[in-house]
């Protein structure tokens, strides 16, 4: 059976708690105590299939739950049954009798959302932290989201994130993953580029009982603890530009490490090797010496200094100094 309505309406739906303390665009809910419901809303009805076990919002759609809230085309929640003993009276498999008003057993809380999909415009936001995309997909009991389309971004209060392919969240984890010509562009512009872009995060400042989403500051967004890079690495400091194959970098000390095949340019002068130290916040970029390996630099005369190269060995007890 599908319902149709012609007027803005608003579905409350309560399902399973989900994560603790999860990520700032994730939507799984409180952790333990009463289920968060999620309110959606559209312009142009909503569509109740019980066969496809689907609700689908139609129309500048809106799902609202907790501090996070949906924008899109389109959103279309998936449900199952809640596990549990079947309602007294009913086969299993037999199909629910149409009610005055077809919602009302999602109301009862007998159902769960096991996705929720988001089409075309997505918008997800909080007060402090915001993602754009094309198409949105939230696996519920995972709590993972999938945002993909063009001009995908995550924008946060200290850094911006963009990518081709996909942008990928998980706020069990506290973990997002950006593919396809990946790039994290902090606010004092330093970046950070590769083909795909890992980000491990932990809990901002924690908000007290008595504080509401209202009053939340942008210090209680989730901070950005680590990145791991992989491929085609690029790190851009105000004066230098190194690149390799892999590398870690730690937002709050600046620095990044790069390994293999790593290249380190200031202006004309470059020099390469397989470990480079790269702090953003200084600007300085310092080629390592590993075990074996030779580090190769090409300087040109009367330009600028050369990126620094790993600390020289001390002279021998008893050298004499090169004239």
């Amino acid at each position: 059976m599908t319902k149709h309505c012609d007027v803005i309406l608003g579905l409350i739906v309560l399902i399973a708690p989900i994560a603790a303390s999860a990520q700032s665009l994730g939507f799984g809910g409180n952790s333990g105590g009463t289920p968060q419901p999620i309110n959606i809303t559209a312009s142009n009805g909503i569509a109740w299939n019980q066969n496809a076990r689907t609700v689908t919002a139609m129309g500048n759609a809106q799902a609202v739950r907790g501090k996070v809230t949906i924008t899109a085309d389109q959103l279309i929640a998936h449900y199952q049954p809640k596990p549990g003993p079947k309602p007294a009276g009913g086969a299993a498999g037999t199909k629910p009798a149409a009610a005055p008003d077809a919602l009302s057993s999602l109301d009862s809380g007998e159902s769960q959302i096991t996705r929720l999909d988001a089409v075309g415009h997505v918008h997800i936001f909080t007060r402090t932290d915001q993602a754009f995309g094309d198409l949105a997909v939230y696996h519920m009991a995972l709590g993972e989201l999938v945002l993909t389309g063009h001009d995908l971004k995550l924008i946060t209060p200290n850094d911006t994130v963009t990518a081709r392919d996909q942008l990928q969240y998980w706020s069990k984890a506290r973990k997002a993953v950006a593919i396809g010509n990946a790039l994290i562009v902090a606010k004092d512009h330093r970046s950070i580029a590769a083909d795909r872009l890992t980000g491990y995060f932990v809990p901002g400042a924690a908000q007290t009982a008595t504080q509401s989403s209202a009053n939340a500051t942008p210090d209680q967004s989730d901070k950005l603890r680590k990145v791991v890079a992989e491929g085609h690495v690029v790190v851009r400091t105000a004066t230098d530009i190194a690149t390799g194959d892999h590398g870690i970098y730690h937002p709050a000390t600046g620095i990044a490490i790069l390994t293999g095949n790593v290249h380190v340019t200031r202006g004309p002068n470059e020099l390469a090797g397989q470990k480079a130290r790269v702090n953003t916040k200084t600007g300085l970029a310092t080629l390592l010496s590993a075990p074996g390996q030779r580090v190769e630099g090409l300087v040109l005369p009367n330009s600028a200094p050369p990126p620094k190269q790993g600390a020289a060995k001390p002279p021998q007890s008893g050298a004499k100094p090169a004239p």
